[in-house]
């Protein structure tokens, strides 16, 4: 039984600290480089070997036809550059025509609250404002050409369209003067996926060359970012032979990656419940990249098409989509199947268990169309694992009951021969023998399980279908914490404490359900043991306090029916169930030590 539980032990404290991991990175490092040097950087254009696309310039201010501001309000960020509008069921929002910048999406559906007047959830934020936020795509050339090409100050006309709408698309219009005349026509979708086609006309006498890029370019971290390692939050991509490519927004500030000689895919940007993605033609080959600007506070991905041969009174066209909206896993399914987005549902962490997560996922989904409730769709699918599993479990709880038979025997033996482990451990083992007990056969079953728990964590953790989502009571969204807490006693007292004391019902329903769980068994002999194992409910009571109530619910639950299970194989084994005595010796032990 020691052995068991030291297994246990050893599996429990491994989750805490990879819970935990997150504090233990690394701080940032800081871009040593002087404002002058990175304002440099950032309006340099392609170098011979076009590895540097160019970065935004300073913000554009005009005085032109303006558009009205979310909700109505005033703001100069939407007032200083002529827009045309962007309007579908899901999306609204603008295009700047200065540099033709999608800069403004906001998602009708989704709001920053439960509040009904709250503001809708902001993907691209203007060029001009605090935090710009936006796509933007055009052409460079190599050394070799000097060709007036269009950049963020260059201002555009609307020669088709009037507003970008599903079926309704807008054309816009760039003339260099020398000969050459630029066109992007945008398209968008029912859901959140904008088509750029751009097509370069070429007037005069002289064949050229020249390269197309895409990227975006954000300032500052989410306002969400949770930095939590269960979660990626940060530069993602799927570039061709190169697979699935990750990176912290804190390793590309230290370090740019780049990627060579890519077909396929797509780059971009993954929050936590929003995406922004830009796919190349699929036909081209292209340089990707992941990187940082301005000591850290600017964060880009871009990728720079192969050359393009624009031969003398001729013109070529190019296109590329945009992905920018929530990561609804139904419609990124279904832009991977439609339109051959390799492995686009990645956008979403399923993490190391893809193949359970992912059918989890469906599961879950398919209880809540049954049920109505998200809240009940993750009692309902931790029921049906309980009963898929149920044979292992009862397997492992058999070989626990057994084990505990054993208990006293072993304690005699260890008196016995305490001063002689060899001694020890050999009349373990003939003990073990006699009785025809496997030690590991009650952990292993646990294990195969592991996995499958932690893949619904997973699911519960990093999907955005839980958003929003309300159960009974108090609990008005699943994704947040619980937002009662014991130091006030749930509201009764008009205070709000501060974060890490927000420990709400739920979390302490769940501290309970593993305090009674533990108590199932003896305490450990060894006195360290009985320290941790006593104060380990209430360290991740605290600990879980932190996480959303729909996670919290999850562990509450499993625990109550993992005890149950425990409690009837138990009895039905003739084991005495010394639930009561073994609190109660908790609590004694605890007073004894106070005097």
């Amino acid at each position: 039984m020691n052995e068991q539980r030291n297994f246990l032990l050893a599996i429990t404290l491994s989750i805490i600290i990879l819970l935990f991991w997150q504090y233990f990175v690394g701080s940032k490092q800081i871009d040593d480089r002087s404002p002058e040097q990175v304002s440099a950087e950032n309006n340099t254009a392609a170098s011979q070997d076009l590895s540097n696309i160019p970065l935004p310039s300073d913000p554009v201010e005009n005085d032109d036809i303006s558009i009205q501001a979310p909700g109505g309000s005033s703001n100069s960020a939407y007032t200083d550059t002529r827009r045309i509008k962007i309007n579908t069921e899901n999306l609204s929002g603008s295009i700047s025509l200065t540099g033709a910048k999608l800069d403004d999406i906001q998602l009708k559906n989704y709001r920053e609250s439960l509040s009904e007047d709250s503001d809708l959830v902001h993907i691209f934020r203007p060029y001009s404002s605090q935090n710009p936020y936006y796509a933007h795509q055009g052409w460079v050339s190599g050394s070799d050409f000097k060709i007036k090409l269009p950049d963020d100050k260059s201002v555009w006309e609307i020669i088709e369209g009037e507003e970008l709408s599903v079926n309704q698309p807008i054309k816009l219009r760039w003339d260099n003067g020398e000969g050459l005349i630029f066109t992007k026509k945008y398209a968008v979708d029912e859901n959140y996926l904008f088509t750029v086609q751009q097509n370069v006309e070429n007037n005069t006498d002289n064949d050229l060359t020249i390269y197309p890029y895409s990227l975006i370019s954000r300032k500052g971290l989410p306002e969400d970012y949770q930095n939590f390692f269960v979660l990626h939050e940060g530069y993602i991509g799927v570039l061709g032979d190169e697979g699935e490519k990750k990176a912290d927004y804190s390793d590309i500030i230290e370090k740019t990656e780049s990627f060579e000689n890519i077909s396929g895919g797509w780059l971009g940007f993954t929050d936590k419940n929003w995406a922004t993605v830009i796919i190349p033609p699929q036909t081209i080959t292209y340089q990707g990249r992941f990187t940082s600007q301005g000591n850290g506070n600017n964060y880009q991905v871009d990728y720079l098409g192969e050359a393009q041969k624009l031969n003398a009174n001729s013109s070529i066209d190019i296109e590329s989509q945009i992905f920018a909206g929530a990561k609804e896993v139904k419609i990124l399914d279904n832009y991977e199947e439609v339109h051959s987005f390799e492995k686009f549902d990645l956008l979403v962490d399923w993490g190391w268990f893809y193949f359970l997560t992912k059918p989890l996922f469906y599961v879950l989904q398919w209880l809540y169309g049954l049920l109505g409730n998200y809240g009940l769709s993750i009692l309902g699918v931790t029921i049906l694992i309980k009963i898929v599993f149920f044979p292992l479990a009862n397997k492992a709880y058999v070989s626990m009951s057994a084990m505990k038979k054993l208990s006293p025997e072993m304690l005699k033996i260890r008196d016995t021969y305490k001063d002689d482990r060899a001694k020890q451990q050999q009349a373990i083992i003939a003990l073990y023998k006699r009785d025809k007990v496997n030690p590991l056969s009650g952990c292993i079953p646990i294990l195969i399980q592991v996995p499958v728990f932690f893949a619904l964590y997973k699911v519960l953790l990093c999907t955005m279908e839980m958003r929003h989502q309300p159960f009974y009571g108090w609990i008005q969204d699943l994704s947040a914490k619980d937002p009662t807490t014991l130091f006030n006693l749930f509201g009764l007292i008009p205070w709000t404490p501060p974060s890490f004391l927000i420990i709400g019902i739920w979390p302490i329903i769940m501290g309970f359900t593993m305090f009674i769980q533990m108590r199932l068994n003896p305490a450990p002999p060894d006195p360290i043991q009985q320290k941790i194992f006593a104060w380990m409910p209430v360290f991740l009571t605290f600990l879980f306090a932190q996480f959303s109530a729909g996670l919290v619910i999850y562990w509450a639950w499993n625990n109550t029916l993992s005890s149950l299970q425990q409690y009837i194989i138990m009895k039905r084994m003739g084991v005495e169930v010394e639930l009561w005595s073994n609190i109660v010796n908790t609590f004694k032990k605890k007073k004894s030590e106070n005097h």
